[in-house]
């Protein structure tokens, strides 16, 4: 039987112009390998809580869930193909509970997984993640007004903060997929 692939699109909430990419991922993967192909095409660090959301239904790590009030499963045991399965479903992935950097996914596409093809993969995307812990979306809009206005009370901290190299335009293909290679 070919391997089943899910084609999502991954759309950052609360940041315009938007910040976006389009994977394709096994639907037999758990939802902890999707938290780690989502942490490499975003470019976050991995070192906040996250968590999924169907629906209602949380799918989280094992611990966040027994604190949770709410209804939910073990991402290690979860499998994407047993809670997803029509194109244009929606999930919500939320990383670091504190910024409430929420991620919309959308069920784009349900294909035949292509022969020669390794998955992961990210197919497109645009502008580059927002640093961590800078607030969120707030927090990541008056980021990048300083860093625009050379004038700025915060201009200076920020791009000290930042690093000279930052650019929220950037977006490197070649870079996200040769890290999802590992994973």
């Amino acid at each position: 039987m070919a391997q089943t692939i899910f084609q999502f699109k991954v759309a950052l909430k609360g940041i315009r112009p938007p910040i976006w990419r389009r994977i394709q991922v096994a639907n037999d993967i758990t939802f902890y390998h999707l938290h780690r192909i989502l942490q490499e095409v975003m470019g976050w660090y991995d070192a906040h809580l996250h968590q999924f959301d169907i629906g209602g239904w949380q799918i989280t790590d094992a611990e966040t869930l027994a604190e949770s009030w709410g209804d939910g499963s073990d991402e290690q045991k979860t499998r994407l193909g047993e809670q997803l399965g029509r194109e244009g479903q929606k999930m919500l992935y939320e990383y670091d509970f504190g910024d409430s950097w929420e991620h919309e996914l959308l069920l784009e596409k349900i294909l035949p997984a292509e022969p020669g093809v390794h998955y992961p993969r990210c197919l497109k995307g645009k502008r580059a993640c927002p640093p961590e812990d800078c607030g969120g979306p707030w927090g990541y809009e008056a980021l990048l007004e300083a860093l625009a206005d050379a004038d700025h009370e915060e201009h200076e901290s920020y791009l000290e903060w930042v690093g000279d190299d930052f650019d929220p335009e950037e977006f490197d293909l070649e870079e996200i997929n040769d890290a999802l290679s590992s994973l």
